[in-house]
């Protein structure tokens, strides 16, 4: 509900109006209150409030059911998913930094994965790295470099896995410590919006889209192209003065308008649990591989501290491409 349309502000103007004004001032003036009131159109989807912009009023978006569909969303998960049943090549570029940017290791690497008879293995074309990235037994030296290995390499031979999302939730049952914080932040990579369980004080407060969250963000919805594709567009904020009672701050979503899939999403993270800290901003590009959503690209930019761990500012950028279906019974 509007307080009041463009044309009752229009009407106002022309009732206040007199015949000695110029025409142009009064155009002037409805252009002005257009604009105003293009920016000004909120709704309310249970507690929360969100603005729209015209376009998207024009566009007749039925704002409940999107938001819905939004919060229930699996299409972003599922495109990591796909990842297990699909061949790809990567480049991948690590970088460790300190504290004014300057590079203390870093590995640049080039990936490809074959899936075969329902299992997947991953090879090693090329490897170039600076630093202290490994130590002498060429293990990981930062966490950052085993994080990333955990989410985009696979480690010998896996087999039996599928690309199903549901029943297949990540799970911290019987991890502790830094096993358990990984599994964290892969939910908030891959699961943004959901509620994260095992985060002391602050689990239900990743849930964003809930009405209990409501009055700690900005939302709106506005219409952008991406990549040559119409997409709703999606920002919620976290609300000057709030910052720190959140673990996600800023969520930027371009969504198809006709499929409603993820095409992009851009998104920032931090919290403080006292043992560990981390503050995190991800970007993630998507295209298709036949039917299937995948990932394209996926950058960060990470400053973690965790206990008996010295602080790891940490970038790094994976690339995919050349996805081919498995060759036989996927």
């Amino acid at each position: 509900m509007y307080s009041i349309t463009l044309f009752n502000k229009i009407a106002i103007i022309c009732r206040k109006g007199k015949k000695s004004v110029p025409v142009f001032v009064l155009l002037l003036n409805c252009t002005q209150l257009f604009a105003q009131d293009a920016a000004d159109i909120n709704v309310t989807v249970g507690r929360k409030i969100i603005t729209l912009s015209d376009v998207v009023i024009n566009n007749k978006l039925n704002v409940p059911s999107f938001i819905d569909r939004i919060k229930n969303d699996t299409s972003f998960y599922k495109a990591f998913k796909n990842l297990h049943v699909l061949g790809f090549s990567a480049i991948n570029d690590i970088r460790m930094l300190g504290k004014e940017g300057v590079s203390l290791a870093s590995c640049f690497s080039k990936t490809k994965q074959i899936t075969e008879n329902k299992c997947r293995r991953m090879e090693l074309l090329e490897e170039q790295t600076t630093g202290d990235y490994y130590d002498d037994e060429h293990q990981y030296n930062y966490y950052t470099a085993q994080l990333y290995a955990s989410l985009f390499y696979t480690i010998g031979t896996v087999c039996g896995e599928t690309n199903v999302v549901a029943g297949n939730e990540f799970s911290l049952e019987g991890k502790t410590g830094l096993q358990k914080h990984k599994e964290q932040l892969k939910m908030l990579f891959f699961n943004p919006g959901k509620k994260i369980q095992g985060l002391p004080f602050m689990s239900g407060k990743t849930a964003i889209y809930d009405d209990d969250m409501a009055d700690v963000y900005d939302m709106s919805i506005d219409m952008d192209d991406y990549n040559k594709t119409s997409c709703y567009l999606l920002i919620q904020k976290v609300k000057p003065g709030m910052e720190g009672k959140v673990v996600v701050d800023e969520m930027t979503t371009w969504f198809n308008d006709k499929t409603f899939e993820v095409v992009a999403r851009k998104y920032s993270l931090s919290y403080d649990a006292g043992l560990y800290d981390f503050k995190v901003q991800m970007e993630v590009q998507l295209t298709h591989s036949g039917d299937l959503l995948v990932p394209s690209m996926i950058r960060y930019n990470g400053n973690w501290k965790a206990i008996f761990k010295k602080r790891e500012r940490g970038v790094f950028t994976a690339t995919l491409f050349d996805f081919k279906a498995a060759t036989s019974g996927q």
